[in-house]
């Protein structure tokens, strides 16, 4: 995630502010013991540290909630909505949950969510292609498909 982030910020320069936008879960997964929520907070962490960012330059959000229930928060749309009053007109967005690009990677965040930050005074928004962008990736792939599997008979 690290390597991929740094590549499109040597194409496209570095944002003002990095979101990194997880699928959500209903908050009472959460509440009940789910540790989806920790994994993402963990996976952002992560990176942060490896680009050497600081708080004000990231932020972990959720999307892809539906129904009534209350969902994992913040809720990408909603901070998408406000950064643009907080000063931060020039943002990227990455899914780190996903491998691949999706409808969900795709539609949700290249389009819609570009179009609420927009709208609300945003200037520069960027989408980071999912991993399956990246040779590494398959790489990565290759090499846990291959660990996991030694010994099975075929």
């Amino acid at each position: 995630l690290a390597k991929s982030i740094k590549d499109f910020w040597k194409r496209n320069g570095k944002p003002q502010k990095i979101v990194f936008s997880y699928h959500g879960i209903p908050k009472k997964y959460h509440i009940k013991g789910d540790p989806y929520h920790c994994f993402c907070l963990k996976t952002t962490r992560l990176v942060k540290e490896c680009l050497g960012l600081n708080e004000e330059e990231i932020i972990t959000t959720f999307q892809s909630r539906f129904g009534r229930a209350e969902w994992l928060q913040p809720y990408t749309s909603q901070i998408l909505k406000e950064l643009p009053t907080q000063g931060i007109k020039d943002v990227n967005i990455i899914s780190p949950g996903f491998s691949a690009d999706c409808l969900e990677t795709l539609e949700e965040l290249e389009e819609e969510n570009r179009g609420y930050f927009e709208k609300a005074g945003g200037e520069k928004y960027k989408y980071i292609p999912c991993l399956n962008y990246n040779p590494l990736h398959i790489s990565m792939m290759v090499n846990l498909i291959q660990k996991h599997t030694q010994g099975w008979k075929v």
